[in-house]
């Protein structure tokens, strides 16, 4: 798969993570510049994941869910 490709397929996976948690990757409470690197570095850490088809089939079978799983690289990220 292509960089930018695998860079699309994380930003996916990372806002339907959000999604499903109910976390607002919007509401940092930080500065536009801080919270876009913020997200860039979570769209960097899943893209470099070998766990991207475990976590789209996760995501493709719940609508919600508790907890990021542990294996996750933004797991700390996207606790609430």
């Amino acid at each position: 798969m292509g960089l930018m490709k695998r860079l699309d397929r994380a930003s996916a996976l990372v806002d339907g993570m959000a999604q499903r948690l109910g976390v607002d990757l919007t509401a940092t409470g930080l500065d536009a510049e801080r919270a876009a690197y913020g997200y860039r570095t979570m769209v960097m850490r899943c893209a470099s994941c070998d766990g991207q088809a475990q976590c789209a089939a996760l995501q493709e079978g719940a609508d919600q869910l508790a907890a990021p799983p542990a294996w996750c690289r933004n797991h700390d990220r996207l606790t609430h």
